[in-house]
């Protein structure tokens, strides 16, 4: 016993379990943040990615820099993954059309297959979250676990109905009606904009298919309670009241003068 109380008072004693101490909690975070394979299994070509390499020089290396090392313009894309580009780019968001707060969507410059191209060459450089199977974009998940778990994780900037709402800076969260399911599982593992990622510790694959139904189920029921107002809750509808209110008065009033005189 003195001898092991010798050897804990040693000088390099701390120094010992402290490493210890990082050694483990890096262990533990390297697997709780395992990188997302969505069960894609995603292989490219040779030739896919020697395109994509021809193509991603010719469009992007002007902000990313060669070799996708990233430049003052852009940042590095190795690591980012398949689904990164193939988010950005199937979007539209990228090539962007001109700097601002964030990258807005619009007509994809690029077709599917150079689309794929792209995502085998960012893809090569790097180990990233790959492009989700189709397993999880089917839509046949829980559409009330979804809900739930859209509400905790999505709602206070996409709004409970995903019509979108604005952030700070000019930024703002987008309305999901209309996205393909891939896109939309794409951004929970990769977490474009100011969108955190939802990797599979925080969200299974099973949780983001879920997600995926749920938006699916709320776009495909419309509004059957009436005009949708923006589907921005009691803020517009009492906006909508209060003028519309407010101006029947006006004219009844109006009307009950003119009958008086």
């Amino acid at each position: 016993m003195k001898a092991l109380s010798q050897k804990r008072r040693h000088p390099l004693a701390a120094i010992a379990l402290l490493l210890m101490g990082l050694m483990l909690t890096g262990g533990l975070y390297a697997v709780a943040t395992t990188v997302n394979q969505a069960k894609a299994e995603t292989t490219f070509s040779a030739h896919e990615t020697a395109e994509g390499e021809k193509l991603f020089i010719a469009n992007c290396a002007t902000c990313h820099g060669m070799g996708a090392s990233g430049t003052s313009s852009g940042p590095s894309l190795v690591g980012v993954g398949a689904a990164a580009v193939d988010f950005q780019v199937g979007t539209g968001r990228m090539p962007m059309q001109m700097q601002g707060p964030q990258a807005q969507k619009k007509p994809a410059q690029f077709n599917e297959e150079q689309t794929a191209q792209l995502s085998a060459y960012v893809a090569s450089l790097g180990a990233g979250p790959a492009i989700p199977a189709d397993e999880y974009l089917d839509g046949k998940g829980d559409a009330a676990a979804g809900g739930e778990l859209f509400r905790v994780n999505c709602a206070m900037c996409h709004n409970a109905a995903a019509a979108g709402g604005a952030l700070t800076r000019g930024k703002f969260a987008p309305a999901l009606a209309g996205v393909s399911n891939a896109h939309i599982y794409e951004a929970m593992i990769t977490g474009p904009q100011n969108m955190p990622v939802f990797n599979d510790a925080n969200i299974t694959p099973e949780g983001k298919r879920d997600i995926i139904t749920f938006l699916n189920t709320i776009e495909a029921q419309g509004s059957p309670g009436g005009a949708q107002l923006g589907s921005l809750g009691p803020v517009s509808e009492g906006l909508f009241l209060w003028i519309a209110g407010l101006g029947v008065i006006v004219a009844f009033t109006i009307w009950l003068t003119s009958r008086t005189s």
